[in-house]
């Protein structure tokens, strides 16, 4: 549809703004482990609307010193597909400026269990399971924890997105549908965010605001 293709060039938009912020790393939530549910031709449709944007933008993002990165189960893409995509990944490697982390065929829970499968196969002891160790065995080892999710659309959900690195991510839903959603509210979202307290979990102490 419409919608999808305008949505998908959004991602232009938006990423170069988190570019000029200075932001080091932004994902995109682009098909979705569920997302097979839907009928073959829009899943056909949507396929090629991936393999157009990462073969038509890739001059974009190497122009912009932007680099690429995938999460999700590359294995259950079209075969060009996941050529692209790793071409793409080793082609940006060096770029040290905003890494922009595609979410194609990706879902939070199946990340887990990938993770979880990934330690038992490498036969790692139960005691020697720590969150660092866990976080080494996802689809890109040491990506940073999300500081900010932004969810479009009206939906008040994560809808399975990024759920070990959105722990302590601060959340904002706006009813902005995402092929809407502009750079100038893009940047407003950050200015609400740099307003928020965040504990970790901590109390702040009452007379100077510190967590302990």
């Amino acid at each position: 549809s419409m919608g999808h293709y305008a949505g998908l060039t959004k991602a232009k938009e938006i990423v170069r703004a988190a570019a000029e912020l200075g932001i080091k790393y932004i994902t995109l939530y682009i098909f979705s482990t569920e997302n097979w549910k839907r009928t073959a031709d829009e899943v056909g449709y949507l396929m090629n609307l991936i393999r157009s944007h990462l073969q038509s933008e890739f001059d974009f993002y190497k122009k912009n010193k932007i680099r690429l990165l995938h999460i999700g189960d590359i294995s259950g893409l079209p075969g060009d597909i996941q050529s692209d995509l790793r071409s793409a990944m080793e082609e940006t490697a060096g770029f040290s400026g905003t890494t922009l982390v595609m979410a194609i065929n990706y879902g939070g829970r199946d990340e887990i269990i990938r993770g979880v499968r990934k330690l038992i196969a490498q036969g790692t002891a139960p005691q020697d399971i720590t969150e660092e160790a866990f976080s080494r065995s996802f689809d890109v080892p040491g990506l940073p924890d999300v500081d900010l999710l932004i969810r479009t659309g009206g939906e008040l959900r994560l809808s399975n997105f990024l759920l070990w690195h959105a722990s302590y991510a601060e959340l904002l839903f706006t009813d902005t549908l995402w092929p809407d959603y502009t750079k100038k509210e893009f940047y407003s979202d950050i200015e609400k965010y740099q307003t928020r307290n965040r504990r970790f979990g901590a109390v702040p102490d009452a007379q100077d605001g510190r967590h302990r």
